[in-house]
């Protein structure tokens, strides 16, 4: 393991922003991870756990302490109990891993194909898109545990899964350095074609006419597609790409909140959009609460602004600074509570800030 000294962390993000970490190491191998560990305790460092960098603000000050990439990328794959395994290194690229997977004729995590970013994320923040999250088909995660150094295999019940949350952004965070996931995936499998734009996708090109539903390789390509249209796919030279995804939460309210929210929606002579979630609660679409709070599609305010193509993605339009994002960030959550009452939650991680933005 090589450490490296004053490394901008700014390229190694979808955003482009963010100082530099003191230290910097690129780890390939279970060995080299705990090489880390140790050399950040033994220099009394804070340390960071760099994945595929599509998920975080990276304060300007950068990080005082060290930075370790995880690298790690094998992938293993075995039939057990009628399930296709695939024991992914936690360095894997994410969408290279669903490509595989479709390949194989896999179901389970095709409709998350495009997000950005590495295997070792994926449970972090229980990522999902278009009716799949990674809880769905996580069979375990083997983890470095930081109060002991051992190596520790969690279950998908021991991960805490729910709704853009795990145990490793909530009751243990920093506990963990995730090295690697086994995914529980079903052979010969169909897609799930649940959301609307996949639904209005298919049946635009006659799919309910032909008497078939779309293959696998079908929907990853359909996601793909879409993805690409609301600039959620990363394209090189397209400044609507240079963001961490969606900014924010879909908030998940009681049916009593709803009807509260649809009370001050009414006030403006709107109708409160939301989807079934689970335990009788409701989704609201963070994406139309931003809209119908003036941040439409194209906004922009000096370096940064919001997609042209998706209102819940901010984006460095060139030379923007980590602070220009947090600003615009709070201008955002002040006007959607200040009209609806709802705090949105932001879904990146915010590193080497004093105190979470």
């Amino acid at each position: 393991m090589q450490l490296q000294e004053n490394i901008p962390l700014a390229p190694l993000t979808t955003f482009k922003v963010g100082g530099p970490a003191r230290y910097f190491a690129d780890a390939r191998s279970f060995e080299e991870v705990r090489a880390a560990v140790d050399e950040a305790r033994a220099r009394q460092l804070p340390l960071f756990v760099l994945g595929g960098g599509s998920n975080l603000v990276i304060a300007d000050s950068g990080w005082p302490g060290l930075v370790v990439k995880i690298s790690v990328g094998e992938i293993a794959e075995r039939r057990e109990n009628g399930k296709f395994l695939f024991e992914a290194g936690a360095g894997v690229d994410w969408d290279s891993l669903v490509a595989r997977a479709v390949a194989r004729d896999c179901a389970g995590i095709e409709c998350m194909s495009g997000i950005p970013g590495t295997v070792g994320g994926t449970p972090v923040q229980n990522v999902g898109a278009y009716g799949q999250e990674v809880s769905d088909t996580i069979e375990s995660v083997l983890a470095l545990d930081l109060e002991n150094g051992e190596l520790r295999e969690i279950c998908n019940p021991g991960c805490g899964f729910a709704y853009r949350t795990s145990i490793f952004n909530s009751s243990e965070r920093g506990r963990y350095i995730i090295l690697r996931v086994t995914f529980a995936l079903a052979p010969g499998g169909s897609p799930k074609i649940a959301y609307a734009d996949l639904k209005k996708h298919f049946a635009a090109r006659g799919f309910s006419e032909q008497g078939r539903g779309p293959t696998l390789a079908e929907t990853r390509e359909a996601v793909c597609a879409i993805r690409q249209s609301k600039a959620m796919l990363i394209v090189p030279g397209d400044e609507d790409c240079r963001s961490a995804g969606s900014f924010f939460k879909n908030p998940i309210v009681s049916a009593e909140k709803y009807q509260e929210l649809s009370r001050r929606a009414s006030a403006h002579i709107l109708q409160l959009p939301m989807y079934p979630a689970a335990n009788d609660r409701m989704k609201i679409p963070a994406a139309w609460l931003v809209e119908h709070s003036g941040f439409t599609k194209g906004y922009t305010r000096g370096p940064v602004g919001i997609s042209r193509k998706h209102a819940l993605a901010i984006v460095n339009r060139g030379g923007a600074t980590a602070a220009d994002i947090i600003t615009l960030k709070n201008e955002i959550q002040q006007r959607v509570n200040d009209e609806f009452g709802i705090l949105l939650q932001p879904e990146p991680v915010f590193v080497g800030f004093e105190q979470a933005p």
